[in-house]
């Protein structure tokens, strides 16, 4: 399983970003999720909001994270004018 991990130091705008996560989950082969980061087991958060997209292996997220539809969602927060998140991918074993 691969993971597209986005990281926020602030919270998003919760009607702007319901319209940008429509455009994330358009993403192929993928599934998103999103949500505001409740707290961390010392102190307070690094982050404020966290989002994913979700892909069931290598060859669905080569193609989705060189899909148009997922160049269109950093354009999107960039449009927006969100932070500049911090973005990782994962591979779970």
């Amino acid at each position: 399983m691969y993971r597209v991990i986005v990281l926020y130091a602030e919270e998003p705008d919760a009607d702007s970003y319901a319209d940008h996560a429509e455009l994330c989950q358009q993403v192929p082969n993928a599934v998103f999720r999103h949500g505001k980061v409740t707290g961390a087991p010392m102190g307070d958060p690094s982050h404020a909001y966290y989002a994913e997209w979700e892909f069931a292996d290598e060859e669905a997220f080569k193609g989705g994270t060189r899909s148009d539809e997922f160049i269109a969602t950093g354009k999107d927060a960039y449009k927006r004018g969100y932070p500049m998140p911090q973005i990782e991918f994962v591979m779970l074993g």
